[in-house]
Protein backbone atom coordinates (compact mmCIF):
# COMPACT_ATOMS: atom_id res chain seq x y z
CA UNK A 1 0.00 0.00 0.00
CA UNK A 2 1.55 3.07 -0.71
CA UNK A 3 1.94 5.90 1.80
CA UNK A 4 -0.19 8.78 0.27
CA UNK A 5 -2.36 10.01 2.73
CA UNK A 6 -1.29 13.51 1.83
CA UNK A 7 1.04 15.55 -0.73
CA UNK A 8 4.19 17.19 0.76
CA UNK A 9 6.40 19.63 -0.82
CA UNK A 10 9.61 21.83 0.27
CA UNK A 11 12.36 23.01 -1.06
CA UNK A 12 14.78 20.58 -2.56
CA UNK A 13 18.03 23.06 -3.24
CA UNK A 14 20.08 24.37 0.04
CA UNK A 15 19.44 27.61 1.59
CA UNK A 16 20.63 30.87 -0.11
CA UNK A 17 20.65 33.06 -3.17
CA UNK A 18 21.68 30.65 -7.03
CA UNK A 19 20.97 30.55 -10.42
CA UNK A 20 18.51 27.96 -9.46
CA UNK A 21 16.03 26.52 -6.70
CA UNK A 22 13.81 23.51 -6.74
CA UNK A 23 10.45 22.60 -5.04
CA UNK A 24 9.60 19.44 -4.87
CA UNK A 25 6.19 18.06 -4.43
CA UNK A 26 5.55 14.34 -3.75
CA UNK A 27 1.36 12.81 -3.20
CA UNK A 28 -2.05 12.29 -4.63
CA UNK A 29 -2.71 15.79 -4.71
CA UNK A 30 0.65 17.40 -6.18
CA UNK A 31 -0.62 17.36 -10.09
CA UNK A 32 -3.64 18.75 -8.92
CA UNK A 33 -2.06 21.67 -7.21
CA UNK A 34 0.26 22.06 -10.00
CA UNK A 35 -2.26 22.60 -12.45
CA UNK A 36 -3.78 25.20 -10.62
CA UNK A 37 -0.43 27.00 -10.26
CA UNK A 38 1.16 26.50 -13.73
CA UNK A 39 0.29 28.32 -16.71
CA UNK A 40 2.45 26.60 -20.13
CA UNK A 41 1.61 26.62 -23.78
CA UNK A 42 -0.13 23.19 -22.99
CA UNK A 43 -2.37 22.29 -20.01
CA UNK A 44 -0.79 21.12 -17.18
CA UNK A 45 -2.78 17.32 -17.52
CA UNK A 46 -2.00 17.56 -21.30
CA UNK A 47 1.80 17.08 -20.26
CA UNK A 48 3.39 14.20 -20.88
CA UNK A 49 5.16 12.34 -17.95
CA UNK A 50 8.64 12.42 -17.20
CA UNK A 51 8.92 16.15 -19.60
CA UNK A 52 10.68 19.21 -18.58
CA UNK A 53 7.78 22.09 -19.55
CA UNK A 54 8.27 26.06 -20.14
CA UNK A 55 5.95 28.00 -18.49
CA UNK A 56 5.02 30.34 -15.68
CA UNK A 57 3.72 29.80 -11.71
CA UNK A 58 0.79 31.95 -10.98
CA UNK A 59 -1.17 32.87 -8.00
CA UNK A 60 -4.52 32.63 -9.23
CA UNK A 61 -6.38 35.03 -6.56
CA UNK A 62 -4.04 38.12 -7.47
CA UNK A 63 -3.44 37.12 -11.20
CA UNK A 64 0.41 37.81 -10.01
CA UNK A 65 3.26 35.95 -11.92
CA UNK A 66 5.78 34.45 -9.04
CA UNK A 67 8.37 33.30 -11.40
CA UNK A 68 8.85 31.87 -14.81
CA UNK A 69 10.19 28.24 -14.60
CA UNK A 70 10.87 24.74 -15.92
CA UNK A 71 8.30 22.24 -14.49
CA UNK A 72 8.88 18.44 -14.37
CA UNK A 73 5.85 16.07 -14.16
CA UNK A 74 6.32 12.42 -13.29
CA UNK A 75 3.63 10.11 -12.62
CA UNK A 76 3.68 7.12 -10.48
CA UNK A 77 5.02 4.35 -9.54
CA UNK A 78 8.42 5.51 -12.15
CA UNK A 79 9.17 8.27 -9.33
CA UNK A 80 11.52 8.43 -6.62
CA UNK A 81 8.43 8.51 -3.88
CA UNK A 82 6.81 5.90 -6.24
CA UNK A 83 3.81 8.79 -5.94
CA UNK A 84 3.11 11.41 -8.65
CA UNK A 85 6.16 13.84 -8.25
CA UNK A 86 6.15 17.64 -9.60
CA UNK A 87 9.42 19.81 -9.17
CA UNK A 88 9.86 22.98 -10.27
CA UNK A 89 12.94 24.73 -11.41
CA UNK A 90 12.42 28.61 -10.35
CA UNK A 91 15.26 31.09 -9.81
CA UNK A 92 17.21 30.07 -7.07
CA UNK A 93 16.19 33.48 -5.17
CA UNK A 94 15.65 33.05 -1.29
CA UNK A 95 12.01 35.30 -1.86
CA UNK A 96 11.08 33.66 -4.77
CA UNK A 97 11.18 30.43 -3.68
CA UNK A 98 9.57 31.22 -0.47
CA UNK A 99 6.39 33.06 -2.47
CA UNK A 100 6.44 29.85 -4.77
CA UNK A 101 6.21 27.59 -1.61
CA UNK A 102 3.45 30.03 0.20
CA UNK A 103 1.35 29.33 -2.75
CA UNK A 104 1.94 25.24 -3.04
CA UNK A 105 1.09 25.03 0.72
CA UNK A 106 -2.06 27.73 0.48
CA UNK A 107 -3.20 25.34 -2.04
CA UNK A 108 -3.02 22.41 -0.02
CA UNK A 109 0.02 20.84 0.29
CA UNK A 110 1.64 20.13 3.69
CA UNK A 111 5.30 21.23 4.33
CA UNK A 112 7.61 17.86 4.34
CA UNK A 113 9.29 16.98 7.41
CA UNK A 114 12.99 16.36 7.18
CA UNK A 115 14.27 13.37 4.91
CA UNK A 116 10.42 12.51 3.68
CA UNK A 117 10.72 12.08 0.36
CA UNK A 118 13.37 9.44 1.38
CA UNK A 119 11.03 8.05 3.89
CA UNK A 120 8.06 7.74 1.38
CA UNK A 121 10.55 5.95 -1.34
CA UNK A 122 11.24 3.64 1.83
CA UNK A 123 7.55 3.09 2.58
CA UNK A 124 6.28 2.42 -0.71
CA UNK A 125 9.03 -0.31 -1.41
CA UNK A 126 11.43 1.67 -3.48
CA UNK A 127 14.34 1.55 -1.51
CA UNK A 128 15.31 -0.45 1.71
CA UNK A 129 16.10 1.19 4.85
CA UNK A 130 20.21 0.98 4.78
CA UNK A 131 19.27 2.11 1.02
CA UNK A 132 17.84 4.88 2.50
CA UNK A 133 20.80 5.60 5.04
CA UNK A 134 23.04 6.08 1.84
CA UNK A 135 20.92 8.86 0.31
CA UNK A 136 22.36 10.83 3.36
CA UNK A 137 25.67 10.05 3.72
CA UNK A 138 26.24 10.87 -0.42
CA UNK A 139 24.82 14.03 -0.21
CA UNK A 140 27.57 14.49 3.25
CA UNK A 141 30.13 12.46 1.31
CA UNK A 142 33.64 14.75 1.51
CA UNK A 143 35.66 12.45 -1.33
CA UNK A 144 35.57 10.34 -4.33
CA UNK A 145 35.86 7.54 -2.20
CA UNK A 146 33.10 7.77 0.20
CA UNK A 147 31.21 8.90 -2.38
CA UNK A 148 31.31 6.00 -3.81
CA UNK A 149 30.46 3.87 -0.91
CA UNK A 150 27.57 5.67 -0.70
CA UNK A 151 26.53 4.71 -4.31
CA UNK A 152 27.28 1.00 -3.59
CA UNK A 153 25.13 0.95 -0.75
CA UNK A 154 22.38 3.08 -2.96
CA UNK A 155 22.31 0.43 -5.65
CA UNK A 156 21.66 -2.26 -2.98
CA UNK A 157 24.95 -4.19 -2.78
CA UNK A 158 24.94 -4.28 1.07
CA UNK A 159 21.45 -5.36 1.37
CA UNK A 160 22.19 -8.14 -1.95
CA UNK A 161 24.25 -9.78 1.45
CA UNK A 162 22.33 -9.08 4.20
CA UNK A 163 19.02 -10.17 2.43
CA UNK A 164 20.31 -13.52 1.15
CA UNK A 165 21.94 -14.45 5.03
CA UNK A 166 18.78 -13.45 6.30
CA UNK A 167 16.55 -15.47 3.60
CA UNK A 168 18.95 -18.60 4.55
CA UNK A 169 17.93 -18.17 8.36
CA UNK A 170 14.07 -18.07 7.88
CA UNK A 171 14.77 -20.46 5.89
CA UNK A 172 16.68 -22.79 8.34
CA UNK A 173 13.46 -22.01 10.55
CA UNK A 174 11.24 -23.05 8.26
CA UNK A 175 13.42 -26.59 8.21
CA UNK A 176 13.31 -26.47 12.50
CA UNK A 177 9.06 -26.20 12.62
CA UNK A 178 8.92 -28.66 10.18
CA UNK A 179 10.85 -31.11 12.35
CA UNK A 180 9.36 -30.02 15.76
CA UNK A 181 5.79 -30.40 14.37
CA UNK A 182 6.05 -33.69 12.75
CA UNK A 183 8.25 -35.48 14.96
CA UNK A 184 7.48 -39.23 13.92
CA UNK A 185 9.55 -38.85 10.57
CA UNK A 186 12.95 -38.98 13.37
CA UNK A 187 15.37 -36.81 11.15
CA UNK A 188 15.66 -34.36 14.04
CA UNK A 189 19.70 -35.59 14.23
CA UNK A 190 20.04 -34.71 10.31
CA UNK A 191 18.03 -31.51 10.81
CA UNK A 192 19.89 -30.15 13.52
CA UNK A 193 23.77 -31.43 11.81
CA UNK A 194 22.28 -29.47 8.79
CA UNK A 195 21.53 -26.22 10.93
CA UNK A 196 24.65 -26.40 12.62
CA UNK A 197 26.89 -26.33 9.34
CA UNK A 198 24.35 -24.07 7.23
CA UNK A 199 24.89 -21.12 10.22
CA UNK A 200 28.59 -21.39 10.52
CA UNK A 201 28.69 -20.76 6.82
CA UNK A 202 26.08 -17.95 7.48
CA UNK A 203 28.31 -16.69 10.47
CA UNK A 204 31.27 -16.56 8.19
CA UNK A 205 29.51 -14.47 5.30
CA UNK A 206 28.51 -11.89 7.91
CA UNK A 207 32.13 -12.09 9.88
CA UNK A 208 33.88 -10.82 6.28
CA UNK A 209 31.36 -8.43 6.01
CA UNK A 210 32.47 -6.49 9.13
CA UNK A 211 35.87 -6.99 8.65
CA UNK A 212 35.78 -4.18 6.41
CA UNK A 213 34.11 -1.59 9.02
CA UNK A 214 36.97 0.84 9.91
CA UNK A 215 38.39 1.37 6.60
CA UNK A 216 34.72 1.67 5.83
CA UNK A 217 34.02 4.17 8.48
CA UNK A 218 36.88 6.16 8.22
CA UNK A 219 36.00 6.30 4.26
CA UNK A 220 32.59 7.73 5.60
CA UNK A 221 33.19 9.79 8.54
CA UNK A 222 37.12 10.54 7.72
CA UNK A 223 39.44 11.29 11.33
CA UNK A 224 40.02 13.55 13.55
CA UNK A 225 43.19 14.84 12.93
CA UNK A 226 44.92 17.53 15.98
CA UNK A 227 48.17 19.15 15.65
CA UNK A 228 49.99 19.87 18.40
CA UNK A 229 53.48 20.87 19.39
CA UNK A 230 54.97 23.75 21.30
CA UNK A 231 54.39 27.26 20.31
CA UNK A 232 55.93 28.80 16.75
CA UNK A 233 56.46 25.13 15.68
CA UNK A 234 54.60 25.57 12.20
CA UNK A 235 51.21 24.11 12.86
CA UNK A 236 49.31 27.30 11.77
CA UNK A 237 51.33 27.27 9.07
CA UNK A 238 50.64 23.61 8.08
CA UNK A 239 47.03 23.96 8.49
CA UNK A 240 47.35 27.05 5.98
CA UNK A 241 49.40 24.31 3.48
CA UNK A 242 46.96 21.56 3.97
CA UNK A 243 43.55 23.57 3.12
CA UNK A 244 44.84 26.12 0.86
CA UNK A 245 43.73 28.83 2.58
CA UNK A 246 45.11 31.45 5.47
CA UNK A 247 42.40 30.20 8.01
CA UNK A 248 45.20 30.75 10.87
CA UNK A 249 47.01 33.68 11.44
CA UNK A 250 51.02 33.22 11.14
CA UNK A 251 53.37 35.25 13.24
CA UNK A 252 57.07 34.79 14.58
CA UNK A 253 55.28 35.67 17.71
CA UNK A 254 54.69 32.60 19.70
CA UNK A 255 51.74 32.25 21.29
CA UNK A 256 49.61 33.74 18.31
CA UNK A 257 47.38 30.83 18.15
CA UNK A 258 44.57 31.38 21.34
CA UNK A 259 41.76 29.04 19.91
CA UNK A 260 41.03 25.78 18.07
CA UNK A 261 40.88 26.66 14.40
CA UNK A 262 39.78 23.80 11.91
CA UNK A 263 38.71 22.57 8.63
CA UNK A 264 38.16 19.59 6.12
CA UNK A 265 40.43 18.41 4.22
CA UNK A 266 40.97 15.36 1.81
CA UNK A 267 44.54 14.17 2.62
CA UNK A 268 45.22 10.94 -0.20
CA UNK A 269 41.11 10.05 -0.64
CA UNK A 270 40.78 10.47 3.35
CA UNK A 271 38.06 12.98 5.16
CA UNK A 272 40.21 14.62 7.91
CA UNK A 273 39.27 17.02 10.28
CA UNK A 274 42.49 19.29 10.82
CA UNK A 275 42.26 21.03 14.00
CA UNK A 276 45.63 23.54 14.88
CA UNK A 277 45.60 23.91 18.23
CA UNK A 278 47.37 26.85 20.53
CA UNK A 279 50.87 25.95 21.50
CA UNK A 280 51.33 23.25 24.40
CA UNK A 281 53.57 25.31 27.17
CA UNK A 282 53.16 26.93 30.59
CA UNK A 283 52.20 30.53 30.62
CA UNK A 284 50.37 32.97 32.53
CA UNK A 285 48.85 34.68 29.97
CA UNK A 286 44.61 33.86 30.88
CA UNK A 287 43.34 33.52 27.12
CA UNK A 288 46.66 31.04 26.13
CA UNK A 289 45.98 29.05 29.12
CA UNK A 290 42.32 28.50 27.87
CA UNK A 291 43.71 27.52 24.82
CA UNK A 292 46.38 25.02 25.96
CA UNK A 293 43.29 23.68 28.10
CA UNK A 294 41.38 23.12 25.14
CA UNK A 295 44.10 21.52 23.24
CA UNK A 296 44.38 18.89 26.48
CA UNK A 297 41.00 17.83 25.02
CA UNK A 298 41.07 18.05 21.46
CA UNK A 299 44.20 15.54 21.84
CA UNK A 300 41.86 12.97 24.29
CA UNK A 301 39.21 12.82 21.74
CA UNK A 302 41.47 12.70 18.43
CA UNK A 303 41.66 9.43 15.98
CA UNK A 304 45.52 10.85 15.11
CA UNK A 305 48.02 13.41 16.36
CA UNK A 306 49.97 14.96 14.46
CA UNK A 307 53.32 16.74 16.84
CA UNK A 308 55.14 19.08 14.92
CA UNK A 309 58.76 19.94 16.44
CA UNK A 310 61.29 22.70 15.11
CA UNK A 311 64.16 21.12 13.79
CA UNK A 312 66.02 24.52 14.55
CA UNK A 313 65.17 24.23 17.65
CA UNK A 314 65.76 20.61 18.82
CA UNK A 315 64.25 18.35 21.36
CA UNK A 316 63.40 20.04 24.48
CA UNK A 317 61.38 18.85 27.59
CA UNK A 318 58.04 20.44 27.17
CA UNK A 319 58.70 18.16 23.58
CA UNK A 320 59.08 15.43 25.68
CA UNK A 321 56.20 15.88 27.84
CA UNK A 322 53.90 15.98 24.57
CA UNK A 323 55.31 12.82 23.59
CA UNK A 324 54.24 11.28 26.75
CA UNK A 325 50.96 12.08 26.64
CA UNK A 326 49.94 10.94 22.73
CA UNK A 327 51.96 8.26 23.26
CA UNK A 328 49.08 6.18 23.78
CA UNK A 329 47.65 7.57 20.15
CA UNK A 330 48.41 7.06 16.77
CA UNK A 331 50.91 10.00 16.29
CA UNK A 332 52.85 11.15 12.73
CA UNK A 333 55.62 13.19 14.05
CA UNK A 334 56.69 16.01 12.14
CA UNK A 335 60.24 17.78 11.92
CA UNK A 336 59.82 21.31 10.20
CA UNK A 337 62.06 23.82 9.59
CA UNK A 338 64.78 21.16 7.64
CA UNK A 339 65.85 23.81 5.47
CA UNK A 340 67.25 25.71 8.31
CA UNK A 341 69.30 22.90 9.66
CA UNK A 342 71.86 20.22 8.60
CA UNK A 343 71.79 16.80 7.95
CA UNK A 344 73.51 15.67 11.00
CA UNK A 345 71.10 17.92 13.56
CA UNK A 346 68.48 16.06 11.69
CA UNK A 347 69.65 12.90 12.52
CA UNK A 348 70.82 13.53 15.69
CA UNK A 349 67.02 14.79 16.74
CA UNK A 350 65.77 11.72 14.78
CA UNK A 351 67.90 9.31 17.06
CA UNK A 352 66.40 10.83 19.85
CA UNK A 353 62.88 10.56 19.10
CA UNK A 354 63.90 6.92 18.55
CA UNK A 355 61.31 4.85 16.53
CA UNK A 356 58.62 6.99 15.85
CA UNK A 357 56.89 7.91 12.79
CA UNK A 358 58.99 10.88 11.36
CA UNK A 359 58.28 12.67 8.50
CA UNK A 360 60.72 15.88 7.49
CA UNK A 361 59.12 18.59 6.43
CA UNK A 362 60.17 22.38 5.27
CA UNK A 363 56.71 24.26 4.75
CA UNK A 364 58.68 27.09 3.46
CA UNK A 365 60.39 24.67 0.89
CA UNK A 366 57.12 22.53 0.27
CA UNK A 367 58.90 19.47 1.45
CA UNK A 368 57.56 16.51 3.02
CA UNK A 369 53.43 17.33 2.60
CA UNK A 370 52.50 14.38 0.68
CA UNK A 371 54.44 12.32 2.51
CA UNK A 372 52.12 13.10 5.71
CA UNK A 373 49.30 11.81 3.10
CA UNK A 374 50.94 9.15 2.37
CA UNK A 375 51.36 8.25 5.83
CA UNK A 376 48.22 8.89 7.23
CA UNK A 377 46.56 6.57 4.38
CA UNK A 378 49.24 4.11 5.74
CA UNK A 379 48.48 4.31 9.03
CA UNK A 380 44.78 4.21 8.80
CA UNK A 381 43.62 1.97 5.72
CA UNK A 382 47.12 -0.08 5.32
CA UNK A 383 48.12 1.68 2.46
CA UNK A 384 44.92 1.10 0.32
CA UNK A 385 42.05 3.92 0.10
CA UNK A 386 40.08 2.45 -3.21
CA UNK A 387 36.86 0.38 -2.69
CA UNK A 388 37.44 -1.73 -5.32
CA UNK A 389 34.68 -4.69 -5.00
CA UNK A 390 34.45 -4.38 -1.13
CA UNK A 391 30.96 -4.81 -0.09
CA UNK A 392 31.69 -2.01 3.28
CA UNK A 393 30.19 -1.18 6.16
CA UNK A 394 30.16 2.54 6.77
CA UNK A 395 27.04 2.90 9.58
CA UNK A 396 27.49 2.39 12.85
CA UNK A 397 23.90 1.06 13.29
CA UNK A 398 24.58 -1.37 10.99
CA UNK A 399 27.90 -2.95 12.29
CA UNK A 400 26.40 -3.55 16.15
CA UNK A 401 23.25 -5.03 14.20
CA UNK A 402 25.22 -7.38 12.41
CA UNK A 403 27.55 -8.35 15.19
CA UNK A 404 24.09 -9.07 17.25
CA UNK A 405 23.12 -11.34 14.65
CA UNK A 406 26.25 -13.05 14.37
CA UNK A 407 25.89 -13.53 18.80
CA UNK A 408 22.91 -14.68 18.35
CA UNK A 409 24.10 -17.67 16.13
CA UNK A 410 26.95 -18.46 18.34
CA UNK A 411 24.60 -18.71 21.37
CA UNK A 412 22.81 -21.30 18.66
CA UNK A 413 26.29 -22.86 17.72
CA UNK A 414 26.43 -23.29 21.50
CA UNK A 415 23.19 -24.93 22.27
CA UNK A 416 23.37 -26.93 19.57
CA UNK A 417 27.15 -28.15 20.45
CA UNK A 418 25.71 -28.39 23.97
CA UNK A 419 22.92 -30.67 22.67
CA UNK A 420 20.15 -28.68 23.12
CA UNK A 421 16.74 -29.44 21.19
CA UNK A 422 15.94 -28.13 18.06
CA UNK A 423 13.03 -25.47 19.19
CA UNK A 424 15.54 -24.30 21.59
CA UNK A 425 18.13 -22.98 19.11
CA UNK A 426 15.59 -22.17 16.95
CA UNK A 427 14.99 -18.92 19.36
CA UNK A 428 18.68 -17.67 18.80
CA UNK A 429 18.47 -17.85 14.71
CA UNK A 430 15.07 -15.63 14.97
CA UNK A 431 17.14 -13.33 16.58
CA UNK A 432 19.74 -12.63 14.52
CA UNK A 433 16.99 -12.86 11.66
CA UNK A 434 15.19 -10.10 13.40
CA UNK A 435 18.66 -8.01 13.64
CA UNK A 436 19.50 -8.06 9.61
CA UNK A 437 15.64 -7.24 8.99
CA UNK A 438 16.19 -4.01 11.24
CA UNK A 439 19.50 -3.44 8.84
CA UNK A 440 17.12 -3.49 5.49
CA UNK A 441 13.74 -2.02 7.52
CA UNK A 442 12.02 -5.56 7.34
CA UNK A 443 11.61 -6.12 10.93
CA UNK A 444 12.37 -2.32 12.43
CA UNK A 445 10.51 -0.18 14.66
CA UNK A 446 9.09 3.32 14.01
CA UNK A 447 11.24 5.30 16.48
CA UNK A 448 14.11 3.94 14.65
CA UNK A 449 13.06 4.92 11.73
CA UNK A 450 11.98 8.28 13.21
CA UNK A 451 15.32 8.32 14.29
CA UNK A 452 17.05 7.37 11.18
CA UNK A 453 14.93 10.13 9.04
CA UNK A 454 15.25 12.98 11.24
CA UNK A 455 18.92 13.52 10.31
CA UNK A 456 18.00 14.14 6.86
CA UNK A 457 17.83 17.68 5.33
CA UNK A 458 14.18 19.15 4.42
CA UNK A 459 13.77 18.33 0.76
CA UNK A 460 15.39 14.40 0.42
Amino acid sequence: MLYNEDTITAISTPHGNGGIGIIRLSGERAFEISEGIFQGKKDFDKVKTHTINYGKIIDSSTGEVLDEVLISKMCKPNTFTREDVVEINCHGGTVVLKNILELILKKGARLAEPGEFTKRAFLNGRIDLSQAEAVIDLINAKTNESSKAAVDQLEGKLSVKLKEARSKLIELIAHIEVTVDYPEHDIEEITGQKIYTEIKDIKEKLSSIIEGFEKGRIIREGINAVIVGRPNVGKSSLLNELTGKSRAIVTDIPGTTRDIIEDYINLNGVPVRIIDTAGIRETEDVVEKIGVEKTHKEVDSADLIIMMIDADQGVNQEDIDILNKIKEKKAIIILNKIDMVSEDKILDIENKLGNKNVIRMSLKEDVGTADLGNAVVELFMKGEVSINNEVLITNIRHKNLIDKAIESIDFAIGAHESGMPLDMITIDIVNSAQYLGEITGESVSEDVMHEIFSRFCLGK
